[in-house]
């Protein structure tokens, strides 16, 4: 994967994110062992020069999240400036407060777990060198610590080997933690680009099927026509002459089933997203419905049920695109229902989401074709009863508008199908319809 795919840019955002906290948290743990070390023992340390290495620390952490925000330049650069810094500011740390003798020369290996986690394999063995070059460097030239007053003899270890107990346990802490961490993050967006992705290869099936769409009903329309003019041509002639009354029915039939042939075509083009380019419209829940079932077949009643202060709830879709989704879930409900049991709409609000529930009373989906239902060209209808496009597109608009859908059901219990939107509660007026 290359840097313009995004996911090596985003780890490295992140890597970088993740060491300027570490890096804060390193200089409150400086403070507070440096601070906690003048006060209880009897050690007299450089204050000043400590300082002034903590507050290096401090400045460069500043300015380095100060670039990352206000600049474009990759983030990788300035995660391996940041740890080569480190390392050279532990080494002075450790010069002023006994060289090699300071059992926190081990944090050295923090910094190396640190690289071969967030750089490169080269880089990593840089640091891993500079480290070692650095330690080796503190044995000809250190500061020795100066006691105050001589350390009595107890029975408990020497002062030094609790130090050093005390180094590897934050040693330790630090690496499990930043790790941990980093990858959570990193699992985190992870999932985030797998939805990504997921979104966009839906995007373009349906942009794939807008252009099928498009180009079956250029290529078929020119024959079509030629079918209806012959087809009008052939009933005139054989109304004229002796032709049977069936032979003239069976002509007009062909010329029907031609128009029947454009207004489907025409219907493919609509549903694979001839509305994709459609402007958002902010519209209230009420209103929507309406109009959405305004073109709704009048011999397929729908029983409408709209909460309490849902009915003025604001959405912004694009509506004649989302109109069309419903409608298609609509059929879907009639067509699973039967002739009998009515078809429920329920519009609820909760948490700045309206979700609209579409309910049949038809025979339910196995768990299996629920997990497959939504996928482009599956259906469980009989052959030329459907084509499988209707729960797919409607989850790509409703996905393209920050919405999703939901699909709920049981064998013998029917089917819920959930459009779920972002919405904008505008008052708490009560609206319940009872049919259309």
């Amino acid at each position: 994967m290359t840097p313009s795919d995004g996911h090596p840019r985003d780890r490295a955002d992140i890597n970088l994110s993740w060491l300027l906290k570490l890096r804060y948290g390193a200089v409150l743990g400086q403070l507070g062992l440096i601070l906690g070390v003048h006060a209880l023992l009897p050690v007299r340390l450089p204050l000043p020069e400590l300082f002034f290495v903590i507050g290096t620390t401090v400045v460069t952490n500043l300015l380095a999240d100060w670039w990352s925000r206000t600049r474009s330049a990759s983030p990788e650069p300035l995660t391996i400036a940041l740890m080569t810094l480190d390392v050279f500011l532990l080494t002075c740390l450790l010069f002023l407060s006994g060289g090699p003798s300071n059992p926190f020369s081990t944090l050295y290996l923090v910094n190396i777990a640190l690289a071969a986690i967030l750089l490169p394999a080269r880089w990593t063995w840089f640091l891993v060198f500079l480290s070692v070059l650095g330690f080796a460097g503190l044995y000809f030239s250190n500061r020795p610590l100066l006691l105050t007053s001589p350390i009595q003899s107890r029975p408990t270890p020497p002062l030094h080997l609790e130090a050093t107990w005390l180094s590897l346990s934050v040693a330790a802490l630090f690496i499990v933690y930043f790790a941990t961490r980093v990858g959570s993050a990193l699992a985190e967006r992870e999932r985030e680009l797998q939805v990504a992705r997921e979104l966009t290869a839906r995007t373009e099936r349906l942009a794939s099927l807008a252009t099928l769409a498009a180009g079956a009903a250029h290529e078929l329309s020119t024959p079509l026509s030629t079918i209806a003019v012959v087809a009008k041509e052939l009933e005139r002639a054989l109304e004229k002459g002796s032709g049977s009354p069936s032979t003239v029915e069976d002509a007009r039939l062909i010329r029907e089933q031609v128009q029947r042939c454009r207004r489907i075509l025409d219907q493919m083009s609509a549903d694979a997203g001839a509305s994709a380019g459609e402007a958002m419209e902010r519209i209230p829940i009420r209103d929507f419905i309406e109009e959405a079932l305004d073109d709704h077949p009048r011999e397929e009643i729908v029983r409408v049920e709209i909460e309490d202060g849902a009915a003025d709830a604001s959405i912004r879709v694009p509506p004649h695109a989302l109109a069309q989704a419903l409608r298609s879930v609509l059929k879907n409900a009639r067509d699973a229902s039967g002739p009998g049991p009515e078809v429920t709409l329920r519009a609820t609000l909760a948490a700045h989401e309206c979700r609209l529930q579409i309910e049949d009373r038809g025979p339910g989906m196995s768990p299996e074709v629920a997990a497959r239902a939504g996928e482009p060209f599956f259906t469980t209808k009989e052959p030329g009863k459907g084509m499988g496009l209707g729960l797919f597109l409607t989850r790509t608009i409703l996905e393209g508008v920050g919405g999703r859908l939901e699909i709920s059901s049981q064998l013998g219990q029917g089917t819920i199908v959930s459009l779920i939107l972002p919405c904008e509660p505008i008052s708490t007026s009560t609206e319940a319809l009872t049919g259309v």
